[in-house]
């Protein structure tokens, strides 16, 4: 499972497309939320979006930080002249922002515009997936921080062979509801399976309330599985995975992710050090994560290039493409010092991926960037096993040789880590 945050605007989409079915109809969720990007043509909006003429609006950055009201960026009850000008005033502007883990800088670059509603009662909903269990929280105290307010949570694990229907929603609720209970009860029911169906791994509003049996959702945090990408296409609708606040992607970085979204395999790339002199080529997001921790356990983090992982049997030429992406990247330039730089193409058995099938896309572009890597003085390393591991490994050593580059090839006679202190002890 890789858990990604979502902007509040798709969460509030999804649910708005899915409350009404899996409520049997009892509730829904009626609104428009508008989503303002840097290139969005807000004088056009109020053409697409009449309601943001005739209702009082509020407005906040969707960037995946929460404390907006603490940190002056949410403004409520506005016209959509004032609203308009705050996001000009605001777009593409650097800010601080405090929260409980620090404080984060970063750019200003997206924007949720909703329908203010006036209300009364303000509730408190997480739902919580976890390896055994499920776990969902509930508290009359919704709108603040609700760890201020903790002992008014109280808390319902679903064991992970039971479902919903097992469990006595009403009764672990608090009694303070009166005849709201079932209502409310009904409510979390629908949203437990919605997280359920369409693979959340974490959902809160904080806080929700009810217009009649629309449910209105006043701030919104969530988080996918985005391992279920592929087969929760339809169910997503267009979605992307925004950075999280201060960390803006790379060209090439969104290059990778948007390569990521035409398979059902896994491609991913995270830059750490672009003039780093470790850089992993890897099969596998658990021999990723294990291959990144062995440089770091050696002392070399912070030549650690890059981070990232090519699996679920990609195509030849989305591999040629990952790794043309990845060789780019490292022979933009040598190192200071004139040191070595480290092309470390590992993984661990595959079970399914065709290695030589992978490894032909690997070796494409390692021959039209030859020249470069040789300029930039890269030493590869290879480990692998699986389907077809021994031609792909032969295919391995015949371009070393061919195109005269240092390659040392190992199989899973090899552990799999081994090539990283192969290389770091050269």
């Amino acid at each position: 499972m890789a858990e990604k945050g979502i902007r509040e605007y798709d969460a509030k989409r999804m649910m708005a497309k899915a409350l009404p079915e899996f409520s049997g109809g009892q509730f829904s969720y009626e609104t428009e939320p508008v989503l303002v990007g840097p290139d969005t043509d807000m004088d056009n909006l109020v053409n697409e979006h009449p309601w943001l003429k005739t209702e009082g609006l509020v407005v906040k950055p969707d960037q995946l930080f929460g404390k907006r009201g603490k940190n002056n960026l949410l403004y409520v009850n506005k016209a959509w002249d004032e609203a308009k000008n705050w996001i000009r005033e605001r777009m593409n502007k650097q800010v601080t922002i405090i929260q409980a883990t620090g404080e984060t800088t970063g750019i200003l670059t997206h924007f949720l515009i909703e329908p203010f509603v006036p209300h009364e009662e303000e509730y408190y909903l997480a739902i919580t997936t976890h390896r055994d269990k499920d776990t969902i929280h509930f508290s009359l105290k919704g709108g603040v921080d609700i760890e201020e307010v903790w002992d008014s949570v109280v808390t319902l694990d679903i064991p992970i062979l039971s479902t919903i229907k097992d469990m006595d929603v009403e009764g672990f609720l608090p009694d303070e509801l009166g005849e709201k209970k079932k209502k409310v009860g009904d409510f979390i029911r629908a949203m437990y399976n919605i997280v359920m169906d369409y693979h959340f791994t974490y959902l809160e509003f904080n806080p929700f309330t009810f217009v009649g049996n629309t449910v209105v959702p006043l701030d919104a945090v969530a988080k996918l599985d985005d391992y279920a990408s592929f087969q929760c296409a339809e169910r997503w609708g267009k979605i992307d995975f925004p950075s999280p606040f201060g960390l803006q992607k790379t060209k090439e970085e969104e290059y990778v992710a948007e390569l990521d979204e035409r398979t059902g395999a896994s491609l991913k790339l995270t830059m750490l050090n672009p003039k780093g002199r470790v850089w992993n080529l890897v099969a596998g997001g658990g021999a990723s994560v294990i291959f990144a921790d062995t440089v770091a356990d050696l002392g070399y983090a912070k030549e650690l290039a890059n981070y990232g992982e090519y699996s679920g049997n990609p195509s030849t030429e989305l591999t040629y493409e990952y790794t043309k992406t990845v060789l780019n990247l490292m022979t933009k330039e040598r190192d200071p010092e004139d040191r070595p730089k480290y092309l470390l193409i590992g993984g661990g058995i595959a079970n399914f991926t065709d290695v030589a099938k992978t490894f032909t896309g690997i070796i494409q572009a390692i021959e039209e960037k030859s020249e470069q890597l040789k300029d930039a003085n890269v030493k590869i390393y290879v480990r692998r096993g699986g389907p077809n591991y021994k031609e792909g490994l032969g295919l391995m050593r015949e371009m070393g040789e061919r195109l005269g580059l240092p390659v040392e090839v190992y199989g899973p006679e090899t552990h799999m880590t081994k090539i990283v202190s192969m290389a770091l002890k050269d």
